[in-house]
């Protein structure tokens, strides 16, 4: 036998030995993947509404026609902080009663950080601990 043959014979596959073809077996989870149950379902999070919930507004409303860009914002998902200093104190009761409309709407919280500062936030975003007021000497009319 020469070089070439041997070569080839102790690289290449002989003829007479047979292969065996096996087909494995696919489960039936992994053809139909099970749908999650309704439980198992909410401890998915979504990580765009992770991102989106980064972000936090800073709001300084002159009337009340600005409040329901204001909204918007909550509706988005995102933090707002509210100061209503730059507006009289009707308007300031209409706003906080529409953005509380807004918040109730996506389940969030609404927290008074002062006097007429709140902070507007949406379901995803936890809100703990609280912020003592010293009320002395305020109008009674500006409580609220």
């Amino acid at each position: 036998m020469s070089m070439k043959g041997k070569f080839r014979n102790f690289f290449s596959v002989d003829d007479e030995e047979e292969y065996e073809i096996v087909e494995e077996e696919v489960e039936e989870e992994q053809k139909f993947p099970r749908r999650l149950s309704k439980k198992e379902d909410k401890n998915i999070v979504s990580l765009s509404s992770v991102q989106q919930s980064a972000k936090m507004v800073l709001c300084e409303p002159r009337s009340y026609n600005e409040v329901q860009e204001i909204a918007d914002h909550i509706v988005n998902r995102r933090s707002v902080v509210v100061n209503l200093q730059r507006v009289d104190t009707k308007q300031a009761r209409q706003i906080i009663d529409f953005l509380s409309g807004a918040v109730y709407a996506v389940s969030g919280q609404i927290k008074k950080l002062g006097s007429q500062t709140f902070l507007c936030t949406p379901e995803n975003i936890e809100i703990s601990g609280n912020i003592t007021e010293i009320m002395e000497d305020v109008d009674p009319e500006q409580r609220w």
